[in-house]
Formats: structure tokens, sequence, C-alpha cells
């Protein structure tokens, strides 16, 4: 699975996120960031994510993804001074 195709994937199933994705063909890492996830544990935000993938990651299409997902709030907090 191309990287670009994982990007629009996550971009589609939560409007307004900012995404971000690298990887190496088989193994990906996605930062994530949305209001959607306000109010929700991590574990809540992931499945938002997956579930943004249509069953890619438990058919194999992709390998394994990790996540990092945050709030805006979250973000912001997370990176004094910019």
């Amino acid at each position: 699975m191309e990287i670009d195709a994982i990007k629009q994937l996550i971009e589609r199933g939560l409007p307004g996120a900012a995404v971000s994705v690298t990887g190496d063909g088989s193994h990906f890492e996605a930062l994530v960031i949305s209001d959607a996830f306000q109010g929700k544990t991590r574990v809540q935000q992931h499945q938002l994510v997956y579930g943004t993938l249509g069953g890619r990651m438990e058919s194999g299409e992709i390998h394994a993804l990790a996540l990092r997902t945050f709030t805006p709030d979250d973000w912001a907090a997370q990176r004094p001074g910019d």
C-alpha cells in the first residue's frame, strides 16, 4: 500500500484532520491530529483511525501501522514554543 493512499483514507474518514504518514511500503507510522479525538481515550482514538482504513489492517494489505494521535490542544501543548 502506498503512503499517499493511507493518508487519503485517514483524511477521508476523519475530515479536517492533519495527517502525516511515513513508511517503507510494509511498515508505516501515522501522526493524526483531529478534533474527533476530543474526550476519547488513546485506544478509542486509534480505533477511529483503524476504522478509516476499511479492513486493510485485518487483510494484511497494511502489515503494520504505528499511530501517534492527538487533539489539536494536546498537540499544541506538546510543542512548546511553536
